[in-house]
């Protein structure tokens, strides 16, 4: 049976308050990334054509970014400094999308696919299918057709998700290549493949909508919703992007308070201890989902390690949740890890109003096969603006190693001086927090053989 598919439902009877709370903290958790990416969606997608500066673009038209982000962008929290993003949201209910990708034997790419509940469910790029550019066919879950002879089919479990391809920049100077590279990844729908001079896709959704808050941060968006704007909105979206097939347990829970997959949610109509309940729990489960998703990440020395299922989440649903939360679209970690300092190494609250260095003895600076790096952010998870437009630091840089081969990296909202300040990452003058990328991690970094160091408060 399709899970999406309306089914008659046995008469059940009146829930108290208490289950249907219980109910609701659990739906709620389990929905918010899904409307989270909708949020998403609805701003990203918000364009007529593709607009390389406002990094937007209809459904199924790939957007490139033409420059490293800065501390003006503010659509997907902790975004990166290493990559240009291509980003591309599609929906593939209706037809298959052909998408090629580009040759690229120089440096680190990756298109990774997430369907709409936040699962990578595929990776394409140097990782998985090498330097060599390959073309595929993204079909829907319910999608049944011929495609053209000998094309590689990726069957995607929800109508609609998200490409955010990365591409590794070397520096300023770097950027001409890598706009080259952008320029080869295509996507087109299958009644158009093989058809370069097809005019863009203009189906009925690529005008642009007045009504969508442009402004708004779509982590702000959710978290600003009512209970039943955000149940709503998911029971919607459950009609055309299916349950995953480990989700009949909570579905049989939501079944309970009215969320079915497959029909129209209706608030207002719910039993009023239903009513009551969601308007409790939807708050609560917020902030439990910050909370406890804090309280998943391993803390050590400082550094907080990410969870090792990030992508594929299976039934954890707290930590897809969470993970959404601090860093939707994260990659999987084969392709890359993100441990972040929450703390010095005494344990104190990180703030610009200290200074402090990070210290790699010789052969100890992250083992990986691509690259690495450090970024700052500010409390709302965005960079923050600084005099060196500075907002990451790494091995791509000109660092100044000391003479025993070992590094040491000064982090600090004022200058560390001029001799210092090619290994300066600038800090805001209040709280703050940094998060390492480590892509293409060899496996001392997750076995425990490379420690990362501690985080020292200088006098």
């Amino acid at each position: 049976m399709n899970m999406t598919e309306t089914q008659p439902c046995m008469a059940q009877p009146a829930i108290s308050e208490d289950d249907a709370y219980a109910i609701g903290i659990d739906a709620y958790t389990y929905a918010y990334p899904m409307v989270l990416m909708e949020m998403t969606r609805r701003i990203s997608t918000n364009a007529a054509a593709p607009d390389e500066v406002a990094q937007h673009a209809p459904m199924n038209q790939f957007v490139h970014m033409p420059r490293l982000v800065d501390a003006t962008f503010t659509d997907v929290v902790r975004p990166n400094a290493d990559t240009l993003y291509s980003l591309l949201w599609y929906d593939v209910g209706q037809e298959p999308l052909i998408v090629s990708t580009p040759t690229v034997a120089d440096r680190y790419f990756v298109l990774p696919i997430m369907d709409l509940w936040t699962d990578v469910f595929a990776t394409l790029g140097t990782r998985t299918t090498g330097h060599q550019g390959i073309e595929f066919a993204l079909v829907g879950p319910r999608w049944q057709g011929t495609l053209p002879a000998g094309m590689r089919k990726i069957v995607s479990p929800t109508d609609v998700g998200w490409m955010i391809g990365r591409t590794q920049v070397n520096g300023p100077a770097d950027l001409p290549a890598v706009r080259d590279i952008q320029r080869q990844l295509k996507a087109a729908p299958l009644s158009r493949h093989g058809r370069p001079d097809a005019p863009p896709d203009g189906r009925p959704g690529s005008a642009v909508d007045a009504a969508i808050d442009m402004r708004t941060p779509p982590v702000d968006q959710t978290a600003n919703l009512d209970p039943a704007a955000f149940f709503s909105i998911f029971a919607e979206l459950l009609d055309r992007n299916p349950p995953h097939a480990a989700d009949y347990a909570m579905l049989l829970r939501m079944e309970r308070i009215g969320l079915v997959p497959g029909k129209r949610f209706d608030f207002a109509g719910a039993d009023p201890a239903v009513r009551r309940a969601l308007m409790r729990a939807a708050p609560d489960a917020y902030q439990r989902m910050i909370a406890q998703g804090r309280a998943l990440r391993i803390v050590r020395d400082g550094w907080s390690k990410s969870a090792s299922m990030i992508g594929i989440y299976g039934s954890d649903y707290l930590t897809r949740a969470y993970v959404a939360f601090r860093g939707l679209g994260a990659l999987p970690p084969d392709e890359a890890v993100y441990p972040s300092l929450v703390a010095d190494g005494d344990n104190q609250p990180l703030t610009g109003a200290s200074r402090y260095v990070l210290h790699f003895d010789a052969g100890q600076t992250p083992p990986v096969d691509a690259f690495w790096s450090l970024t700052m952010y500010g409390p709302d998870q965005f960079f923050v603006d600084n005099p060196i437009d500075r907002y990451a630091i790494g091995d791509r840089d000109a660092l100044a190693f000391n003479a025993d081969g070992s590094l040491d990296l000064y982090i600090q909202h004022d200058s560390p001086g001029k001799d210092h300040e090619p290994n300066w990452l600038p800090a805001p003058t209040g709280p703050l927090d940094m998060t390492m990328r480590l892509y293409l991690p060899r496996a001392q970094a997750s076995d425990g053989r490379w420690q990362l160091p501690k985080l020292k408060r200088l006098p």
